[in-house]
C-alpha cells in the first residue's frame, strides 16, 4: 500500500457513519454524472456505475431496516421508498439508456447527502 493509500484509509475511519454515506452519494452521484456528461465516450461504463449506486442504495435501505438504526421512524420510511425508486429506475436506464434520466439519480444522490451532511439545515 502507498502513502497517498494509507493516508486516504487513515482519513475514512476517522469519519462517522453519516459523513461516510454522504461521501458515497456524492461520490456516486459524480460517478453517474461524469457517464451523462460524457456519454459517447463512457456509455460503456452505465452499467458499473448504476450497479455502484444500486449497492450504495441496496446499503442504505439495510440500514434503514435495522431494529437499531438511528433514524426516526418517517425518515427510514421515505429513504426505503427512494430506495424502491432507484431500483426501479435502474431498471428502465438499464432497459432504455438515456443519459437524461440519470438526473433524478444524480439529484437524489446529492440532495440526500446533502441533508446527511447538515447542508441542509437553516443556522
Amino acid at each position: 500500500m502507498d502513502h497517498s493509500q494509507s493516508y486516504s484509509q487513515a482519513q475514512v475511519s476517522g469519519l462517522g457513519q453519516t459523513e461516510l454515506e454522504s461521501r458515497a452519494l456524492i461520490r456516486t452521484a459524480a460517478g453517474l454524472n461524469q457517464v451523462k456528461e460524457h456519454w459517447e465516450e463512457k456509455k460503456d461504463e452505465l452499467g458499473d456505475v448504476l450497479e455502484k449506486n444500486r449497492k450504495l442504495w441496496a446499503i442504505l435501505a439495510s440500514a434503514m431496516k435495522e431494529d437499531d438504526c438511528p433514524q426516526p421512524p418517517e425518515i427510514r420510511r421515505n429513504i426505503l421508498s427512494l430506495a424502491v425508486f432507484i431500483f426501479q429506475r435502474t431498471v428502465d436506464i438499464i432497459a432504455h439508456p438515456d443519459p437524461k434520466k440519470l438526473d433524478v439519480l444524480i439529484n437524489i444522490n446529492m440532495n440526500l447527502a446533502k441533508g446527511l451532511s447538515g447542508d441542509g439545515e437553516e443556522k
